[in-house]
């Protein structure tokens, strides 16, 4: 269901008239834990190691293929986003994924997947997602993208189809900018622009509240209720922005008032390939992406309560990554938070 919503760069919640009409994880193997060499059972029965100890190991193991993620305004966020390989964000309080490039297994879950653009390290674990949600006997996903490149992506899945002889449903969605579609009945998605070298754009998430209108806020319960019988419509529908996803961008997103929702969402996700004085703003901007630096430039236009920063260049270490992040910190009043799965250390 699409829904038309005019855009305006507000401060405040934006009232619009609105009308309504798992995966189980595998079983955790067991792990035959050894140290020195020695089986575990050996230091056991020698009483040299403890239940306890065991119990530990095997908590430390397992917590290396746990999934990782950030928790950030009372949500829990988890994926990858590694420059020019793979990004999926996922939103498991949304159902929905941002950006599909290589299909972690945990997006498989999503029922929504928002693609920003056509580039593969987005959009390649496509047909793979489709395909699973089948296999695992799921609802049929709603994938939403650019509506330029719809045709094109009915074309690959039916190529999919064709090869693999698999049905793949899916609702498709071409979702332009400034459409809002509706998710569920108190969450609402609409689509922005963004600025890189192929069509590109970006989503909002709203969540949906009903508040009375003022003139009717004098009343008593059984006046509105009386009211509301007789067909009469008493609330307002207030649509505030919860999280923002840019994808691969330039800057100039931020300087558009027709996205200052985007601006102002308790979460901004966002991307900043390059980090430091070894890529110039310019080399940034020629390739359709972001320099921190230019964020830092941009910093007053934020009023995100968080950002969580992703697509850095595979070039960097933590270590780079976490002290570019703490040089924009001091620059804006949001938590700035790195998303570093996939990343390693200098150590």
């Amino acid at each position: 269901m699409q829904i038309s919503m005019a855009i305006s760069p507000l401060t405040a919640p934006q009232i619009f008239p609105f009308h309504q009409p798992i995966l189980q994880s595998p079983k955790p193997h067991k792990i035959a834990l050894q140290r020195h060499g020695t089986p575990v059972n050996s230091f056991r029965d020698s009483g040299l190691l403890s239940t306890i100890g065991v119990e530990e190991e095997y908590r430390r193991a397992r917590s290396q293929v746990n999934r990782k993620g950030v928790d950030l305004e009372g949500y829990s966020i988890e994926g990858i986003s590694v420059g020019g390989q793979e990004t999926c964000i996922i939103i498991p309080e949304f159902k929905c994924a941002f950006d599909i490039g290589r299909c972690p297994s945990r997006a498989i879950q999503q029922n929504f997947v928002f693609i920003t653009h056509a580039h593969l390290d987005h959009i390649g674990g496509l047909p793979m997602y489709v395909a699973s949600r089948g296999l695992y006997s799921l609802s049929p996903p709603t994938v939403f993208v650019p509506p330029c490149i719809k045709e094109d992506v009915e074309k690959l899945l039916e190529i999919h189809r064709t090869m693999g002889q698999v049905e793949l449903d899916v609702d498709l969605v071409a979702l332009d900018v400034g459409d809002t579609y509706e998710m569920r009945n108190n969450l609402v998605c609409r689509a922005f622009e963004t600025n890189h070298v192929i069509p590109s754009q970006g989503y909002v998430i709203y969540s949906v509240r009903k508040k009375l209108k003022k003139q009717y806020m004098h009343l008593k319960g059984k006046q509105i209720e009386k009211l509301k019988k007789s067909g009469v419509e008493i609330t307002d529908t207030i649509l505030s922005p919860e999280v923002a996803f840019t994808g691969d961008t330039r800057t100039d997103f931020m300087l558009d008032p027709r996205n200052a929702d985007a601006l102002r969402a308790k979460i901004l996700i966002t991307e900043a390939t390059f980090l430091d004085e070894g890529v110039s703003i310019e080399h940034a901007r020629e390739h359709g992406h972001t320099h921190i630096f230019e964020i830092i430039e941009n910093a007053q236009w934020i009023r995100n309560k968080a950002i969580l920063l992703t697509h850095f260049s595979s070039r960097y270490h933590i270590e780079d990554i976490r002290k570019a992040v703490s040089k924009l910190q001091s620059k804006v009043t949001a938590k700035v938070v790195p998303l570093t799965e996939g990343f390693k250390s200098v150590y």
